[in-house]
């Protein structure tokens, strides 16, 4: 029942509340909590849920929160819910214990699975739990992992009953997903609440994450390791939340591609050649690592990593093949194996499991099967079950009822059993009201420095909108929500920054040479939109000084629209003015359109999530202004709105982005544009017959009116006109302005030649500067722009095949630095 618009909203939740609920059920001491926070947020809201929720979306939206479905193309809006879960320090640390006990039990489970072998040979593992797991890996037999330690992180689903019991619903050791959401709800919920987290002396997150980057690097070869995070790609179902936690540990983001295993070590390709990995923070089933070894068609792999691991000389979180303790089918074992291995019983209870691999337990869940959940013992499909590889047995007709007996009755060890799970509520809003909602948290427990478990004090809170509790992470229609540890006294403040103090580099970090292409193009891309953007506006009338007008009988403005076509932002063919102006800025079927060339670029972004700001990434993939189509006002303004994001994008690049190299290619792809565009337009409206409207045409589509003015008091003429959009030295738009700064980047960047000669790229661009300098506008004539253009894309073919295209193994032997 939903709680009515109210501004004490505490009273009315708890009239409707069920039983069982975690305000309605709340201890003596943490009732006072709940009513607080509640009471803080009505007044935030002026009583209205629909507003403080409202306002939250907008702080997850603007930190780049978002997550995929499986199927989903685009990314869809992190649904973070604004009220937190809270937990008090004594329940708190009940939970704790029973993860640290559970994380150490799962390592010495799958220790003995991959080395000594022993709970199989005496018979108290059956052999079959394990090597009928699709995670369990042959390979890995007798490869142990540095230090011993299969797992360096390990993630927890737990339900909370009516009557206050915690049972662990799901172990996750494959992939740690939903670590970072935990961070990103908490940083979403502290900027939009203000103080209340601090109020309710909630526990902070920081500490977890530095301990688990230290566990991480104490596990590594090197005293000042490289790791980094591998991914299978942005369009992972959680790549956003890989990139941010990328950015946040300081890790570097790379793909199978960016890797390369040489003579038993792993190093990545970077821009200044083949650098060493010394670990990797595996985001990814141990099934796509190394198609040599594992699944021979993962395409995102990196061939003989597994080489790398059993020379022991790469660290690997978690270790590959340790996915094979995630079936349900361990937990039926894991509270006997508790009491064999760590002498007791399990803190945290299972749900309740038997494998039907027994005799007795098959029978058990064929004679109960409506009080059951009935599953696929190792989450694969078995006949008679969905494609989410589990249902309630309550839920079958007659036939699929006795087709499932019957497919147990033929492979019984591809089933269990489980206990039907009624979860505790906690109060959410939905659709503008407060109601309770069944949730499940997500735990994460990770090494650190000294090999010890420590317990994120925190969680990711996932509220069901359909039941389905065995889910990996969201379903449709599920929200998440922060979990807060609440103390008596406030938290001591801590940061990554903790423990020591680093020593002071002035480097900045490795460009792998993936990211260096993405940022060159992403560069590129925004600046041609520009370009577009800018003949669109100058068709629509809004720059053009002279008698022109919006006819496209005039040949300047012709020839201008043939420019667009052949920038592919519209198709041949006449049009009237407005509907013109309307493809070339928004439709996407037109690959030149500013649509879709702001479409490539948000594409590209994806691919850059850990290194670019949240401010560049929202302006990025802000919705194109809306316009009428027709030659108004609206066209106009939307035309100018778009050139002045193009601004706010450059003054960001400018003014906030490090001067990395990262830095360097993104500006590199922006002049690099620009003078081919410049170079075009100089030949088109520029040639030796260039009418006055040409030339003020000229003029403004390269944004140097207002020089040109400043400079020459009559109007504009051939040579001076040349001369400034060309040759200028000091205008930001003239050709040789952009061939100048090329060359000083490209003289900037790393070189793999050790004799002191230029390097192919560097070549190029100092010929380029040196063909133009000399020149001045009246001895320049348009073959020397065509050779310039020339040039140019020259140039860009030797900065791909130099620093884009993949490092040879043969130029590693220098390089393991």
């Amino acid at each position: 029942m939903a709680t009515t618009l109210t501004r004490d909203w505490a009273d009315a939740y708890l009239a409707a509340a069920p039983q069982g609920d975690m305000f309605a059920g709340a201890s003596a001491e943490m009732a006072p909590r709940w009513r607080m926070m509640l009471d803080r947020l009505s007044t935030q809201a002026q009583g209205d849920p629909a507003i403080l929720a409202d306002h939250v979306g907008r702080q997850a939206a603007e930190q780049g929160l978002a997550f995929r479905l499986t199927g989903d193309e685009q990314e869809r809006a992190w649904p973070l819910g604004p009220v937190p879960l809270l937990i008090g320090a004594a329940e708190w640390a009940h939970i704790e214990r029973g993860l640290v006990q559970r994380a150490e039990l799962l390592e010495r489970v799958i220790s003995d699975i991959y080395l000594t072998q022993s709970l199989v040979r005496d018979g108290k593992l059956p052999a079959s739990v394990v090597t009928g797991s699709p995670h369990y890996w042959r390979v890995m037999t007798g490869t142990p992992p540095p230090r011993g330690h299969h797992l360096h992180f390990y993630a927890a689903d737990i339900g909370r009953g009516p009557a206050g019991e915690w049972r662990v619903l799901a172990d996750r050791v494959r992939t740690p997903v939903g670590v970072g959401y935990a961070l990103e709800n908490r940083l979403a919920l502290s900027r939009a609440t203000g103080d209340l987290l601090s109020a309710l002396h909630a526990r902070r997150l920081a500490p977890f994450f530095t301990e688990l980057r230290r566990g991480l690097a104490a596990d590594c070869a090197r005293a000042d390791p490289r790791i980094g995070l591998l991914t299978p790609g942005r369009f992972n179902q959680s790549y956003a939340e890989q990139a941010h936690l990328a950015r946040y540990l300081g890790l570097l983001l790379v793909e199978g591609d960016d890797l390369i295993v040489s003579d038993g070590r792993l190093f990545v390709r970077t821009i200044q050649g083949l650098k060493r990995i010394d670990g990797l923070w595996r985001w990814m089933d141990s099934r796509f690592i190394d198609p040599l070894a594992f699944d021979p068609k993962s395409r995102i792999g990196v061939p003989d990593l597994y080489d790398a691991c059993a020379r022991g000389g790469l660290m690997i979180g978690n270790w590959p093949g340790a996915g094979v303790i995630e079936s349900r089918a361990f937990a039926a074992f894991l509270p006997q194996l508790s009491r064999a291995l760590m002498g007791a019983d399990l803190i945290l209870p299972n749900i309740a499991t038997w494998w039907s691999g027994q005799p007795r337990e098959r029978d058990h869940v064929r004679a109960r099967l409506d009080d059951l959940v009935v599953g696929s013992a190792f989450d694969q499909d078995a006949p008679g079950l969905p494609r989410s590889h589990f249902l309630p047995g309550s839920a079958l007709d007659p036939g699929q009822r006795a087709a499932l007996l019957d497919a147990m009755a033929r492979r019984p060890m591809d089933y269990v059993g489980q206990e039907l799970v009624k979860l505790s509520t906690t109060p959410a809003i939905i659709e503008g009201q407060l109601a309770p909602l069944p949730f499940t948290l997500r735990l994460f427990v990770a090494r650190d420095a000294a090999g010890h478990w420590r317990v994120m004090p925190g969680a990711f809170a996932r509220l069901a909108a359909h039941g389905d509790i065995r889910a990996a992470l969201m379903g449709r229609g599920d929200m998440s929500a922060d979990m807060c540890v609440v103390d008596d006294k406030p938290a001591p403040p801590d940061s990554l920054l903790g423990g020591g103090t680093p020593a002071i580099r002035r480097i900045g970090g490795m460009l792998p040479a993936k990211a260096a292409d993405n940022l060159f193009w992403l560069g590129r891309y925004i600046e041609r939109a520009e370009a577009t953007t800018r003949l669109i506006r100058a068709i629509a009338g809004g720059s053009i000084e002279a008698d022109l007008g919006p006819s496209l009988a005039s040949p300047t403005m012709a020839r201008l629209v043939d420019q667009l076509s052949l920038w592919g932002a519209v198709p041949g063919g006449g049009a009237a003015v407005g509907p013109l102006c309307a493809t070339a800025l928004g439709d996407a079927r037109q690959p030149g359109s500013v649509r879709a060339l702001m479409a490539n670029v948000a594409n590209i972004g994806e691919g850059l999530r850990d290194r670019l700001a949240s401010d560049f990434w929202r302006l990025v993939r802000l919705p194109l202004p809306a316009f009428d189509g027709a030659v108004t006002e609206t066209l106009l303004d939307a035309s100018s709105r778009l050139i002045e994001r193009f601004s706010a994008l450059s003054g960001l690049a400018a003014e906030n982005m490090g001067r990395s190299d990262g830095w360097r290619f993104h500006d590199m792809g922006r002049r690099m544009e620009r003078a081919i565009a410049g170079c075009r337009l100089l030949t088109l409206f520029g040639g030796d017959n260039a009418s006055d409207d040409d030339l003020i045409l000229l003029l403004d589509l390269m944004d140097s009116q207002i020089s040109y003015r400043t400079r020459y008091l009559s109007g504009p003429a051939l040579a001076p006109v040349r001369d400034l959009l060309a040759l200028e030295p000091h205008n930001p738009r003239a050709i040789l302005y952009q061939a100048q700064r090329l060359a000083d980047h490209v003289a900037a960047l790393p070189t793999l030649r050790a004799d002191g000669m230029p390097e192919e790229p560097r070549r190029l661009a100092d010929a380029l500067v040196a063909r133009l300098a000399p020149l001045t506008g009246d001895m320049l004539a348009i073959a020397d722009i065509a050779d310039a253009e020339s040039r140019l894309l020259g140039l860009s073919d030797a900065i791909g095949q130099r620093y884009f295209l993949q490092v040879r193994k043969t130029e590693s032997a220098d390089l393991l630095a």
